[in-house]
This record gives structure tokens, sequence and C-alpha cells, in this order.
């Protein structure tokens, strides 16, 4: 069984209390693409919903051998949308990318792989197209998948319609190299090269993985490569 780590994310009920969670849609998906998922607990002792980045401490000793853990049960790694980029986020990844576990990154996830050495996000709403719907079913946008590409070799095409649920976008990139463009001229995906699998992209095709024949490649190519170690 192929076993795919999930980082929690986290939100505040309407009652005060602080929950983590994995997005039902993500949860859905994957296992009707066969993955078993492993849950990935954030290790920090901080309430996460309201802490600034800034303000995270540097992981513990303990805290990163408890991320080790996590990864010595799981073949790859999905890093899901979400509102913050942690410590917790970050070491994840950079121990996915030395020990080459794979990995593919939502939304948010595709944005900590984007800006891996540094963050760099800007509100979009210089845009002419639509990249937060409100209708959760659909696409919106269209996005150009760069030739001589992971993402170009799993989908087959030039060009693509992908959901968008996204307020800030990436200016830049550091390690990763660009695979996806907006029809506006934004960064929508990025893998870095020299990695068995290590993808991530802005739309989310876990959510159109029902009725999208582009979103099931991505989906169900990450879980085939997971299967092979």
């Amino acid at each position: 069984m192929v076993r795919i780590g999930i980082p929690l994310r986290y939100t505040t009920l309407e009652n005060g209390r602080n929950i983590l969670f994995i997005n039902e849609a993500l949860r859905r998906t994957i296992q009707k693409a066969g993955g078993f998922i492993i849950p990935i607990v954030q290790v920090q002792d901080v309430n996460h919903y309201d802490t600034r980045y800034n303000e995270f401490d540097e992981l513990t000793d303990f805290e990163k051998d408890t991320i080790e853990e996590y990864l010595n049960m799981v073949d790859g790694v999905i890093f899901p949308g979400g509102e913050k980029i942690t410590p917790f986020d970050r070491y994840l990844l950079d121990r996915c990318i030395m020990l080459d576990k794979k990995v593919l990154g939502i939304c948010l996830g595709m944005q900590l792989m984007s800006c891996y050495g540094s963050v760099f996000k800007t509100y979009k709403n210089d845009s002419y197209i639509n990249h937060c719907q409100e209708i959760y079913d659909g696409f919106v946008h269209k996005v150009s998948i760069k030739k001589n590409t992971k993402l170009w070799e799993i989908i087959g095409s030039d060009e693509i319609e992908v959901n968008s649920f996204h307020n800030y976008h990436v200016e830049n990139i550091d390690n990763y190299s660009i695979n996806a463009i907006s029809e506006d001229g934004y960064i929508e995906g990025v893998e870095l090269k020299n990695c068995t699998f290590n993808i991530g992209v802005q739309w989310h095709p876990e959510i159109s993985y029902d009725f999208d024949e582009n979103s099931r490649k991505i989906i169900d190519y990450f879980i085939s490569i997971c299967g092979k170690n």
C-alpha cells in the first residue's frame, strides 16, 4: 500500500477551538487513487493559527527527530493548501529533498516550494482573470505547460484549464524551475530538477479529480511513482 504523508493544516472553529485537519476533498481523492494517508502532525508547541511566521522558534532537535519518524513511515508527501508557511513546513520540505522523498505541493504547498529560500508573496488584485473562484466546481482560467518539464511529460498538453482558490501569488523562485504559467503571466507550477518527483501546482487537482482527466493524471502519477520505492 502506498503511504502518503499529509501535513495537517490548522484553523479555529466558531466556538474558538483550534483544530488540525485534512481537507475532505484531498482525503477522498488520495484514497480513490490508492493512497493510504498518514497525517503528519505539527510538532511545535505553539498556537499555529495566531502565531506569525517571524514569531516561530527554530525547531528543536526533538521536533526534527519527530519529523524524521514521520518521513520513515511514508513513500511521499503532499503539502496541501493552507494559510501560512511555518518552520515545520520548511524543514519537512528540506528533508524530503535531501532524502529524494516524492513531493506534490498544492496551492500553499507550491508557494512553499517557490520561495524555498525566502518568502515573496503579493496580493493578487491586478489580474484580469479570476484567481479565487467562489464556485467549488469548474475552471476559471488556463495555464500554459512548459515543454521539457516533468509536468508536461505527465499531462502531455501545452495548455490546460484549472481551478483557482488563492489570494496570493509567487513573484519569483529560488531552487525550483517554472513549469506552468497562467494566461495573465503568473507562476502556476514549479518543479525541482534531479529529483524523482518534486512538483508543485497553484491549482487544486484534488478538487477536480472526479471530472478532469488532467487532474487525475497528476494525482495518479504521483501515487504510482510513490509506489516504486
